[in-house]
């Protein structure tokens, strides 16, 4: 069979010229450019890159690295915060009304859209409602979701408090589940009544995590968000629904 019978062209559908006039790399000679200026000048490149965040305290030195003990460290000296730069910078430069999170769900009706606005409010509650629970500066967190707009807000509110967050995939088995958590560590799971994909409507989420528990010792508190309404086993004093513990605590927490 030669090359010519097996081969098939692929079309290509350039953007529109309004489309790459307000596109950050306009051009592939431009991409080209920056791509050959991140390997021939590192430390203009990334420099400039970092003016693009906003910093509490400047870095004063942009790298420092041992690829022998693998030791690297960015922007020495410097203090930002992750979630202020998705969210808050954007509320305060009057951009709060534009769509900041497009949720599809699993029904094609099923659709939501939060503004910068909507999620910093989300966001603060969701950091005092995990501090609320004991968690604090360096403590790890799973977050054991699909793909819904609580996990989005979950992740910003762990980076808002300086807690990390460990993302499982949904479809995880409480097995796997117990491998991810004992890796870090950590200290709390985030995740769901029940899970909803394609025609399963029951994918037991909580059920999952309750499993996981007797081989993850250092999972104090689960906080579980209501998606589908399935009744679950909930016990007292460690699981908190999410609605309930949002409610509950001051909308308003600074990033640190």
């Amino acid at each position: 069979m030669s090359d010519e019978t097996i081969h098939h062209e692929v079309p290509v559908y350039p953007p529109s010229a309004e489309f790459s006039a307000n596109a950050h790399v306009k051009s592939m000679e431009d991409y080209r450019a920056l791509y050959e200026r991140s390997i021939n000048d590192p430390e203009g490149f990334w420099a400039e890159q970092a003016d693009r965040v906003t910093w509490f305290e400047p870095w004063q030195q942009l790298r420092e690295w041992d690829y022998h003990t693998a030791d690297i460290k960015w922007f020495l000296g410097g203090k930002t915060n992750a979630c202020y730069n998705c969210i808050d910078r954007h509320v305060e430069s009057g951009h709060g009304d534009e769509t900041g999170l497009i949720w599809e769900g699993n029904d094609p009706s099923e659709s939501r859209h939060f503004t910068y606005a909507e999620l910093h409010a989300e966001v603060q509650k969701a950091a005092n409602a995990l501090k609320s629970l004991g968690i604090g500066k360096g403590d790890r967190v799973c977050i054991y979701m699909q793909m819904i707009p609580e996990l989005a807000i979950a992740m910003l509110a762990c980076a808002r408090i300086g807690a990390v967050h460990s993302i499982v995939f949904g479809a995880f088995t409480a097995d796997s589940l117990v491998t991810r958590i004992n890796d870090s560590a950590c200290k709390a799971i985030i995740t769901q009544d029940t899970g909803v994909r394609g025609t399963k409507q029951d994918i037991p989420m909580k059920a999952n995590a309750d499993k996981a528990l007797p081989k993850t010792p250092s999972v104090e508190t689960i906080l579980v968000v209501r998606r589908t309404g399935a009744e679950v086993e909930m016990t007292e004093g460690r699981d908190h629904w999410w609605h309930e513990t949002l409610a509950a605590v001051d909308p308003v927490c600074a990033p640190e």
